[in-house]
């Protein structure tokens, strides 16, 4: 037990428009909707959190701040930060799924606890096994040639991974895409594919082929998160690696996953998982069944990023890296106080107790979208 309780929680529900939009298999996106959770507790110390979701994909902003502040806030005030997994528990018993908002409380209480105990996340969850990761960024913009005036500046900056969002515009045009880049960076590009389930499974196998004579390191999520079996499928009939992110959201999921071999890789993210320490026994089953994991993200600020950040420097074996983008390369601006930790083509662990980033205050009352629930 510890001499802090939390006092105080506030939710703030903020948007922050994108550069340009992306097009995915499952929808567009054009802004960074998420909710923002600043727990304070009696001894002064800030935690932070964030819930990232996507309607199409895990949840809304505003039903996880309905959680955050309606459902969890009486079972959190008043308690020790420091007990994580308790506090976890309780919240897996009062409300079910919102995996984004108990992402976003036990983010915030690893912050305080890593300030408490002036460690970082990464040590808290079982220490830090690299200091740096290789980003990835997403091509997605339905605008080809605006894509690569920024994959050639992002070059420049010793970005070398990119993954193409496919399935929303034809196969032709996704073909074309990837013999441009092939053309114009040779093997040196680091080409991975991503359809956000957007192919029908009976043509799946047929595209993808098709794909595979550019070399992509891996094919992600080719068809709809509820057709596991076709995904079973496909992962043993098809060369290159498969990746399952929206089928594979949790341990559960993870376990029935390695148990039919559903795919080669899972995407770990956060946000689906309901927080860091879940997506380790995500990470741990799939270690166990021999599928590599990647770095995953939803549509994030910095904030977030960070947490993921510390996800991944936890993994004990990480060959496929991560695409912790969106803060540099997506959104227009950010909340933190500095610039997310991006050089050189990679995203760095930040150093500091706790996750080692503050929130800008004034950057939630510029981007909010309603008050902040308190």
């Amino acid at each position: 037990m510890s001499d802090h309780r939390i006092q105080t929680l506030k939710v703030h529900r903020i948007s922050i428009p994108a550069k340009a939009v992306h097009s995915h298999g499952s929808g567009d996106v054009g802004s960074i909707n998420v909710a923002i959770l600043e727990m304070i507790t009696d001894t002064g110390i800030t935690g932070w959190g964030e819930a990232s979701p996507w309607p199409v994909f895990t949840g809304t902003a505003e039903g996880n701040a309905a959680a955050l502040h309606i459902h969890l806030r009486p079972h959190i005030i008043g308690q020790d930060p420091v007990q994580v997994e308790k506090i976890m528990n309780t919240a897996d018993k009062v409300v079910v799924g919102h995996p984004e908002a108990k992402a976003a409380l036990e983010m915030a209480l690893l912050d305080i606890t890593g300030q408490i105990t002036g460690l970082s996340v990464s040590e808290l969850v079982g220490g830090r096994m690299r200091e740096s990761i290789g980003m990835s960024f997403s091509v997605a913009n339905p605008d080809f040639d605006a894509d690569m005036d920024d994959i050639a500046a992002m070059w420049q900056d010793g970005v070398r991974i990119f993954k193409f969002k496919t399935g929303f515009a034809g196969h032709k045009f996704d073909l074309m895409r990837c013999e441009k880049i092939r053309e114009t960076y040779g093997g040196e590009a680091d080409i991975r594919i991503d359809y956000n389930q957007g192919l029908p499974a009976y043509d799946a196998v047929r595209c993808i082929r098709d794909l595979e004579a550019f070399r992509p390191t891996f094919v992600e999520q080719p068809v709809k998160m509820h057709e596991r079996e076709a995904l079973a499928h496909i992962s043993h009939a098809i060369d290159t690696p498969i990746m399952a992110d929206e089928s594979v959201f949790d341990p559960k999921g993870a376990l029935y996953g390695a148990q039919i071999r559903i795919a080669d890789i899972f995407s770990l993210k956060i946000m689906k998982s309901g927080g860091i320490r879940r997506a380790l026994e995500v990470a741990a089953i799939a270690r166990a069944a021999g599928i590599e994991v990647y770095g995953g993200c939803m549509f994030e600020t910095g904030l977030a990023h960070a947490a993921g950040t510390h996800l991944m420097a936890a993994v004990p074996d990480l060959l496929l890296e991560c695409e912790f983008y969106m803060a540099t390369y997506y959104a227009s601006d950010d909340i933190l106080t500095a610039p997310f930790p991006a050089k050189n083509g990679r995203v760095h662990v930040p150093t500091g107790p706790g996750l080692g980033v503050k929130v800008d205050p004034e950057m939630l009352t510029k981007y909010a979208v309603e008050p902040p629930l308190v």
